[in-house]
């Protein structure tokens, strides 16, 4: 059974929307787009490589695979490791509305999507990595279907935008994996699944 692992951009309120440009998703009046932008350095590209070198399929919510099949078909895959891997391997599409999708590699996933995901987990090699994908992630949340949680977040304060762990998300436990900080404060982290959640008290017993 190989690990499906989701990678997401953060603000420190939680926002994951729109972290890379002004349209990528301007859905509730949302007007930050782009936020990351400004904090990207080498450490994190070095990470964000080394990451995409695990991968061995994606599966992508529809919105970011929109924003994707919008922007990396163009980028040449000749020594980009982020290019050559989503250009090149194969990506799981989940939508309800999407009919048909036209980005070289790319299917749609049929019928349930735990079922689907399950069967994607169970066969072929390399990660199964989800990227974005705030509503997908929740659902593979509440399935209990994510072994791995890549989140980088940044040092921005957004007040308002779409968060990755909204309300309703599914109580689970996760053991920190590995941690690092770029040059503009990005917190690089990896988090796997322990379990369900653990709780205790430090209030005094009475007498």
């Amino acid at each position: 059974m190989r690990p499906l692992v989701v990678t997401t951009f953060l603000t420190l309120d939680g926002v994951a929307q729109a972290p890379g440009g002004p349209t990528e998703d301007p859905s509730g009046s949302f007007r930050h787009g782009g936020w990351l932008v400004p904090h990207f350095d080498e450490v994190l590209g070095a990470q964000m490589d080394a990451w995409f070198a695990g991968a061995g399929e994606f599966l992508l919510g529809r919105r970011t695979y929109d924003i994707f099949a919008a922007h990396w078909p163009k980028v040449p895959t000749d020594g980009d490791r982020i290019a050559w891997s989503l250009n090149t391997l194969p990506k799981h599409v989940v939508s309800r509305t999407l009919t048909s999708v036209d980005w070289e590699g790319a299917r749609l996933v049929e019928g349930d999507v735990a079922d689907a995901v399950r069967a994607l987990k169970a066969r072929g090699e390399g990660e199964l990595q989800v990227h974005g994908s705030i509503g997908l992630v929740q659902t593979l949340l509440a399935e209990d279907l994510v072994d791995e949680l890549r989140l980088v977040v940044f040092p921005v304060l957004l007040g308002t935008g779409r968060k990755l762990f909204a309300d309703g998300t599914v109580p689970r436990a996760w053991r920190l994996s590995s941690s690092s900080v770029s040059s503009t404060g990005a917190v690089l982290l990896s988090y796997q699944r322990v379990g369900e959640v653990r709780t205790g008290s430090f209030q005094l017993d009475q007498v």
